[in-house]
């Protein structure tokens, strides 16, 4: 659906896209993950034909943005990450104005919008303004607009950015909902939201992709290990000598205190080896209390972290 080839774009001399290739199949939900300034946006922008690249090409549906920007954008609905509204506009108002300018038959414009209204949930507001809205809702008409030409391609920007957790969960459930009829890609910095939506994740840094996979692809991809918690009722200094003599435990440290005498402890065990058993059996042997246990998974917040630090 979606084909980018060596895709390069500078600012002022600056490289903020260095030669970057990747592919969206039709029907996929892609998170587009990386830190502030990595690029992300600057994607997007080019992808929608809002601003042009330098180098490589973007092609939408086999279309070259570059050399037929009206036939691709007619193809996308694109949430921007400041997402610009009508204030003095009332829902109903905004909707139409843009179903206008998205080409959508003037006789189908009310269907239209009393469909969107209901996938994006936004029946009980579609006759306030725009200002009365709360940043949720906002977000709302923000992906109604984008929808409502009904394209096959739909990018957003950031679309949790500012929402508070309920309306995070929200939005997130509605962006799953709209991805299992159209090619979604959406941007974030937030790791919990591109491992809950995407099928697939592309992690950018510093104008290059860094990894490109599935999150459980990612995870496992990853160099960071499996760590063990365990808090234990014990002397201290004792306790932290014979663990780090346990064979096949390449760190162990303490992380925190509880009270005297109970102290949480981070272990570090060699790649590929689960020592729970063992750490019972060495912690009965001792005399020494086990007040709890639990094996920390290498993660997609890991994982990225191994890639942008």
């Amino acid at each position: 659906m979606i084909k980018i080839k060596n895709l390069t774009k500078k600012f002022d001399g600056k490289t903020v896209l260095d030669k970057i290739s990747f592919d969206v199949k039709q029907g996929e939900i892609l998170g587009f993950l990386g830190p502030n300034g990595a690029g992300k946006t600057t994607t997007m922008k080019i992808i929608t034909g809002y601003i042009p690249l330098n180098k490589g090409s973007v092609k939408v549906d086999n279309i070259d943005v570059e050399i037929d920007s009206i036939k691709t954008r007619a193809k996308i609905g694109y949430l921007a990450e400041n997402n610009p509204l009508y204030d003095e506009m009332k829902v109903f108002e905004f909707l139409s104005f843009i179903a206008e300018l998205r080409g959508v038959d003037k006789n189908e414009i009310d269907e239209k919008i009393s469909e969107i209204s209901k996938v994006c949930g936004l029946e009980k507001v579609i006759n306030k303004l725009i200002s009365e809205l709360s940043k949720g809702f906002r977000q709302r008409v923000g992906l109604a607009q984008a929808m409502i030409s009904d394209p096959e391609i739909l990018i957003l920007d950031e679309p949790t950015s500012g929402l508070d957790p309920n309306q995070i969960i929200e939005i997130r459930e509605l962006i799953k909902k709209i991805g299992k009829e159209k090619t979604v890609i959406f941007s974030t910095h937030i790791l919990s939201e591109a491992q809950a939506v995407s099928d697939r994740i592309i992690i950018i840094n510093n104008g290059r992709i860094a990894a490109s996979g599935t999150p459980d692809e990612l995870i496992k991809q990853a160099k960071t290990r499996d760590v063990i918690y365990i808090k234990i009722k014990g002397d201290k200094n004792e306790v932290l000598r014979k663990l780090k003599n346990l064979e096949n435990i390449d760190e162990a440290r303490i992380k925190d205190k509880e009270s005297d005498g109970v102290y949480g402890y981070k272990i570090k065990p060699k790649q590929g080896v689960d020592l729970r058993e063992y750490l019972s059996i060495t912690i009965m042997k001792n005399n020494w209390a086990i007040l709890e246990m639990r094996q920390e998974r290498k993660s997609l917040e890991g994982v990225f972290r191994e890639l942008t630090k």
